[in-house]
């Protein structure tokens, strides 16, 4: 047998590898997307007549969570739950939620998102410090944690008014995406229910 005879099967194995190869890369595990905060609600009515102008800066999320996947802690180890992302990066969801939240809650304050050009006589700075499902134990029900410091600024002077930390844990009903994604929307209405309300005390 020749040397060219023996190059040709193993030159037709290595294409047929390389095919192979391309299948697999081509088909990759499919993944759910998934939202949180709900959809927009209807404007309130705001009980006085001259509303507290309050303008809401970017909120900061850290760096781990503040993209489309959904981060799982157990002690400390931490890992992205597979097979979900966000629909939208985390923290513009959460940005349009809270901005939703203002307007079918508040009754002293009227929000004025970063979009809008209007100055407002208080700002409103949130940062997200946690946005994660942890776990006491691996394979069972995890907890959703929400952890947020907000701070309501004086303007022009950018003295803090007021401030305040809130945490919200929301256990999830199984260890299930579907549970987990329901327990992180309901632990934000949460969130931002309480820090509506906080604003609406604090601002006036």
């Amino acid at each position: 047998m020749t040397r060219f005879s023996l190059i040709r099967p193993l030159a037709a194995t290595v294409a047929m590898i390389a095919l192979s190869a391309c299948a697999l890369l081509s088909t990759p595990d499919p993944v759910q997307t998934y939202r949180f905060g709900g959809s927009a609600a209807a404007a309130s009515a705001a009980s006085v007549a001259s509303p507290t102008q309050v303008t809401l800066r970017r909120v900061e999320f850290p760096e781990a969570v503040e993209g489309d996947k959904l981060l799982g802690v157990t002690g400390t180890e931490t890992a992205y739950i597979a097979g979900a992302r966000w629909v939208s990066p985390a923290s513009d969801l959460y940005m349009e939620s809270i901005e939703n939240a203002f307007a079918a809650q508040a009754t002293r304050v009227r929000l004025i998102g970063p979009r809008e050009l209007t100055r407002g006589q208080r700002s409103l700075d949130i940062d997200i410090r946690s946005f994660e499902a942890r776990y006491d134990t691996p394979g069972l029900a995890p907890t959703i944690v929400v952890t947020a410091r907000a701070r309501l600024l004086a303007l022009p002077e950018r003295t803090v008014a007021a401030e305040q930390v809130f945490t919200v844990e929301q256990p999830a009903s199984a260890n299930r995406v579907s549970a987990i994604v329901e327990a992180f929307d309901l632990a934000t209405r949460d969130l931002n229910t309480q820090i509506v309300a906080w604003t609406d005390a604090s601002a006036g």
